[in-house]
């Protein structure tokens, strides 16, 4: 991308007042479609849902086919899959849920009505774009909430067919009219406009550490992640061989972008050389201590990882650092010494190369892997082989991580691909990475519930709930020509507050959102 693209989309020729209207066009057509959607029963709504995942399946090779001429990023055939993914068997996944009918509680006297977010605003990066936005819109319609998409600029064009396509079949299968949009020119005033105004109901963000820091510093609620760093320890009780060809599958996956990959692996003296030999005959090329240094220099830099180097092919990377590798090469494995500061190649590797350290016990195995997700990546997620399972548990217990994979690939394993766990392409890393949230993100956590409680003594019958659904009276606006909607009845109208101090940034504060926003722009847009 060129100076004049970034300059763009730092531009703040704008007024904020003319910011302000931009998102109010857009967020007042995104709040009444959420007010009309919230009046569709569950067999109205999963049509929409099946209409959409339907539409993500069947563009799934295509979009990955541009996301990957777009950003340079990944591998088309593992991009595909993803798209598919996340179409429908995150559906599937959900289908029994209810998010929709009121429950019934009656041993504890309790109904529960459920209360969609309204209007989500969602980020989605460059690394997994169109995946994350089906995955996103495929949440949003199941809880029958309205969403705007932000793309990352560096994804833009493929995003915006994308969700440009899911929003016709919503809307073919009976969506209200801007239920799904996507800013089409977005600018980091743009977006601070769309975080900070009080017609946003939620943020959802997945993307760069700036990008998350700025959605929590916007005053509004927010749902957001940080950055991964897996550590895998492979124990001494552990199928070598078997645990080899997962490894080597996992980090070559999509070439290494999800950020559920595997960054450190950590072995026991005891099974080193079967390690690195089940390492080779798997694909992985084991570096020497020169080529190490070599890759040490190419993949960081003071400002931090080399952009060039995401989603890179093993051996386009080996080439830049002059190192001869086999042409089927499907990762690099660096041996390092130590963990933790000082050793750059124990943090976070958006690409095919693998860091391997042999700790001199097994509880000292354990506690380097501690250490790596406490040098970045807290809260995310961890792997492990071994058959034994008091050490699975101690290792499960030692980690600061809430996904902990056992013998599969911790890039598919943790993201809920290759494991029961949900799937996702949000993964909170709640308390320990400072995020709101420490399961993989669902559903769920776009709708609350009011709860009727009776009181609780015996002697006070509890209504008779079933049967009785929602009733909504008069009629809601219809939107104009232009789709924009009018001004809703004050009934179902949620309230706008007067803008305070609580819903508007101070200056310093709009300072730093900027100077985050922009730090991981200006690093993706350099090339």
């Amino acid at each position: 991308m060129d100076q004049a693209l970034y300059n763009s989309l730092v531009d703040i020729s704008d007024s904020p007042a003319a910011r302000a209207g931009k998102a109010d066009l857009m967020l007042d057509r995104a709040r009444w479609a959420a007010t009309v959607f919230d009046r569709y029963d569950r067999a109205a709504t999963m049509a929409i849902v099946d209409a959409v995942a339907e539409a993500a399946h069947a563009m799934a090779g295509e979009m990955a086919t541009k996301a990957v001429e777009e950003t340079g990023f990944g591998v088309a055939e593992h991009k595909k899959l993803k798209n598919e993914l996340t179409a429908r068997p995150l559906v599937e996944h959900y289908r029994d849920q209810d998010f929709v009918n009121s429950r019934i509680d009656d041993a504890r006297k309790i109904v529960e009505i459920p209360r969609p977010a309204g209007v989500i605003f969602a980020l989605t990066p460059s690394t997994n774009p169109v995946a994350t936005l089906n995955y996103k819109i495929l949440l949003a319609m199941m809880t029958r909430n309205a969403i705007v998409i932000s793309p990352h600029p560096a994804a833009r064009a493929v995003s915006i067919e994308a969700a440009t396509a899911l929003a016709r079949a919503a809307e073919a299968a009976g969506a209200p009219s801007g239920a799904i949009q996507i800013l089409e020119t977005p600018s980091i005033p743009l977006v601070e406009a769309f975080m900070t105004s009080p017609k946003t109901n939620v943020i959802l963000a997945t993307g760069g550490t700036p990008m998350v820091r700025a959605a929590y510093s916007s005053s509004n609620p927010a749902i957001g992640v940080g950055p991964g760093n897996a550590p895998v320890f492979v124990d001494a009780t552990a199928d070598i061989g078997a645990a080899a060809q997962a490894i080597v599958a996992s980090k070559s996956f999509d070439n290494s972008i999800l950020c559920t990959n595997e960054s450190v692996l950590i072995t026991v003296p005891e099974v080193e050389n079967q390690l690195r030999m089940a390492l080779k005959s798997a694909g992985a090329y084991l570096c020497t201590d020169e080529e190490t240094a070599a890759l040490r220099r190419f993949l960081f830099h003071p400002r931090g990882f080399n952009v060039e180097a995401i989603g890179r092919d093993a051996t386009w990377i080996a080439q830049e650092c002059n190192i001869r590798v086999p042409a089927n090469t499907r990762i690099l494995v660096t041996p390092i010494t130590q963990i933790g500061v000082e050793e750059r190649l124990s943090k976070e590797k958006l690409c095919p190369v693998l860091a391997l350290h042999v700790a001199k016990t097994r509880t000292q195995a354990l506690s380097q892997a501690r250490a790596v997700l406490r040098l970045t990546g807290a809260g995310h997620s961890a792997a492990i082989h071994a058959r034994d399972e008091a050490v699975i548990m101690d290792y499960a217990a030692l980690v600061e991580a809430y996904r902990v994979v056992v013998n599969a690939p911790c890039s598919q394993g943790a993201a809920g691909f290759a494991t029961n766990l949900a799937p996702t392409f949000t993964i909170g890393t709640g308390f320990f990475g400072r995020s709101s949230i420490g399961e993989n993100v669902g559903p769920q956590h776009l709708v609350h519930w009011t709860r009727i409680a009776y009181n609780a003594d015996r002697k006070v019958p509890f209504g008779n709930f079933q049967g009785v659904g929602r009733a909504f009276r008069g009629q809601l606006p219809t939107a104009p020509a232009d789709g924009v909607p009018g001004t809703a009845p004050p009934r179902f109208a949620a309230p706008t507050p007067a803008p305070s101090a609580a819903s508007s940034l101070d200056a310093a504060t709009k300072d730093e959102l900027r100077r985050l926003i922009a730090a991981e722009l200006r690093d993706l847009l350099r090339k």
